[in-house]
């Protein structure tokens, strides 16, 4: 029998609950589809050429706008998820959070021709409130599913994610292409209306989280930010408590980069070798079309072969993909690198979260997927910003596109080398402690095995 690399059978779930939960990311995967990986890019390179850029520069100065962005949540994500923890007030901070990434998006609309450090700031604003409310929704994972509930509910969240970011992105896609059948002057126009259509799906589809899911309990009361230091202090003093989760997390660091570089540099990369912008949001289509029943795949498979070997064969696909994006030369390439990265991206994705979900202790869910953010984050922050270097150094991205491979092999390495069994059996002796303290006893030595 196939190891299972599984945990074991959790509770019922709620699905009233855990469909609110997955509606967030039918809300905010519309930025994710539109802004972050078909129409920003672009639109930003043409601003930035209106001013006077080249066309690698402008391509190399997105990869540095999006390693600030990451920079600033990777900062700040850990702190504010252990004042979430103890203040009962997850859901508080992805409504704040949310709020300044749609509001920043709304924004985008103001951005004139040759405004590209206007456009800049907007981004980085957008992005900001974009990755910290799934900071405060994943910490929500753990105590909305449990057990082998949670391949199934991330992959879950992650299959309306493309299903609501596609549809919007297909009536987006048909404004730009055809901007006339509209009413609308021309694509700018078109690209700035898909803008704030983007602003308006997140704050709509929000709503049943922000109403349906209950905020896990917590001890209350004020917290300020230095309470927050000191309980991101006290974890580190028991770090060693943690060390598979660790493990982890620097696999996904590692892998994560590549991942994240390829979202938000594909159609930066595909413009800079001719690739016209109905072709690049085509492809874009065609990945979301494809990452639905893909993502569903892979947690329909997860159930039978495990979460861990599932994740290894889709960073395997994703390296085969890099190696493919140094040959690209025609808008059918890129539809068919576009097809595979829809294959694995949701799935790969949706399985980091569930694993990392059972080596969380619950009553710090907040405060360790802060970890799991600036971790994502930083793994955002290398790609894009050695893509830049890369395509300054040598006036064009082929060589950029191709190293990414390093980091799927090197992440899965690591990976593979994380013993989730005693990860998950540290996180239920830690949720057994706390427990036990709130109940004002002492665990006994059978509770903490």
């Amino acid at each position: 029998m196939a190891n299972r690399d599984d945990q074991t059978v959790g509770a019922a779930v709620n699905d009233r609950t855990v469909t609110a939960w997955c509606l967030y990311d039918w809300a905010n995967s519309a930025f994710a589809t539109t802004v972050m990986a078909a129409m920003f890019p672009p639109f930003f390179r043409q601003t930035a050429m209106a001013a006077g850029l080249a066309g690698h520069e402008a391509t190399a100065w997105w990869g540095y706008i999006t390693a600030f962005a990451l920079l600033l949540i990777a900062l700040t994500a850990p702190v504010l998820g252990a004042v979430a923890d103890q203040a009962g007030s997850r859901k508080r901070f992805l409504a704040m959070f949310a709020g300044i990434g749609i509001a920043f998006t709304l924004l985008l609309v103001t951005i004139g021709s040759g405004q590209w450090r206007w456009a800049a700031i907007l981004y980085i604003g957008a992005n900001l409130g974009f990755a910290g409310s799934i900071v405060f929704y994943e910490s929500l994972l753990p105590h909305v599913a449990a057990g082998r509930d949670l391949d199934r509910i991330s992959t879950r969240g992650y299959a309306l994610g493309y299903a609501g970011g596609g549809l919007l992105l297909i009536v987006n896609a048909a404004w730009v292409i055809q901007p006339g059948w509209f009413g609308m002057p021309d694509t700018v126009t078109a690209v700035k209306v898909s803008f704030a259509s983007v602003a308006i799906w997140w704050a709509v589809f929000s709503l049943p989280l922000l109403r349906g899911v209950p905020e896990p309990p917590a001890p209350g009361g004020r917290v300020s930010l230095a309470d927050g230091f000191g309980r991101l202090r006290a974890t580190f003093s028991e770090i060693r408590r943690y060390r598979q989760l660790i493990m982890f997390l620097v696999a996904f660091w590692i892998y994560g980069d590549g991942v994240g570089t390829i979202v938000k540099m594909a159609t930066a990369y595909g413009s800079e070798i001719g690739i016209g912008m109905s072709d690049l949001v085509g492809a874009l289509v065609l990945t979301q079309l494809i990452g639905l029943p893909s993502t569903l795949a892979f947690g329909w498979a997860a159930s039978r072969l495990g979460a861990r070997p599932c994740l290894l064969a889709g960073l395997a696909v994703y390296a085969a993909i890099c190696v493919g994006g140094y040959f690209l030369r025609t808008p059918l390439h890129f539809y068919f690198l576009a097809g595979l990265v829809g294959l694995v991206q949701g799935g790969t994705q949706a399985l980091s979260r569930s694993i990392y979900a059972t080596l969380v202790p619950k009553h710090k869910s907040g405060e360790f997927f802060g970890f799991f953010a600036t971790s994502g984050r930083f793994a955002g922050i290398a790609g894009p910003l050695l893509f830049g270097l890369l395509s300054h150094a040598t006036g064009q991205s082929r060589v950029s596109i191709v190293v990414l491979v390093l980091f799927f092999i090197v992440g899965g390495l690591v990976l593979s080398k994380v013993d989730l069994a005693a990860g998950r059996a540290a996180a239920a002796e830690s949720e057994r402690s706390y427990r036990a303290t709130a109940a004002g006893k002492t665990p006994l030595a059978s509770d903490t095995r």
